[in-house]
């Protein structure tokens, strides 16, 4: 368990935390931090085009949008912290007492349950990505001219931590599989729909943007 929050940490000692030899925070935190920053750089965007001359048409839009990218950049930020602990269940679950056939049932149901928790907490991730991803691929290069880099750059940190997040759900699924195929088998599905077709869209926005250099 992660005493201190990581969010409210400086970034430098966040990244000494993360280059410490403790498990957590890992890949998981990064991938939430990535797609907060892709969520971050839609909102910038957003108010640099709001209320500027010469966007007056596209105003209305870049409102809504900037609510969306607000909202996914605390959702992303609150997801830091739950992505660190959430493999301490899985921990405390294995140092369950096991002399027993009574007690191994437990303790292999719990370690199960842990599991899937371990494994849900990344699955949002991936989806508050992708919805980071959709947003922006929406803004595309309607935004201010002065800033249009950002917006392809806040999609390269979105697709990150959608891949990044994805690693995460899929080490959890190893092992879920073998004990519950069954909803193993539907959390593949939804990741595979997650990344259908995503660096695709992302490219397209990064050569639309290089378009307008």
């Amino acid at each position: 368990m992660v005493e201190e929050l990581l969010i409210n940490k400086k970034i430098v000692d966040f990244l000494d935390e993360l280059a410490s030899d403790s498990p957590a925070p890992g890949g998981g935190s990064a991938a939430c931090i990535a797609g907060a920053m892709g969520a971050s750089l839609g909102s910038m965007v957003a108010r640099l085009t709001i209320g500027k001359k010469g966007y007056e048409e596209v105003e209305d839009f870049f409102k809504e949008k900037l609510k969306k990218t607000e909202e996914l950049r605390k959702d992303l930020t609150n997801l830091v912290d739950k992505d660190a602990n959430a493999f301490t269940g899985v921990i405390e679950a294995f140092k369950m007492p096991k002399e027993t056939e009574e007690q191994k049932a437990a303790r292999s149901a719990k370690i199960l349950e842990e599991y899937k928790k371990a494994a849900e907490v990344p699955m949002l991730t991936c989806k508050k990505c992708r919805e980071v991803i959709d947003l922006l691929v929406e803004m595309g290069t309607k935004g201010n001219k002065n800033a249009l880099s950002d917006i392809a750059v806040g999609a390269l940190c979105a697709l990150t931590g959608l891949r990044s997040a994805a690693h995460n759900v899929e080490i959890n699924l190893g092992y879920i599989k073998t004990k519950d195929a069954e909803y193993a088998d539907k959390m593949y599905k939804e990741l595979e729909e997650l990344l259908e077709g995503i660096e695709e869209k992302v490219n397209k926005l990064d050569d639309d943007v290089r378009a307008t250099f």
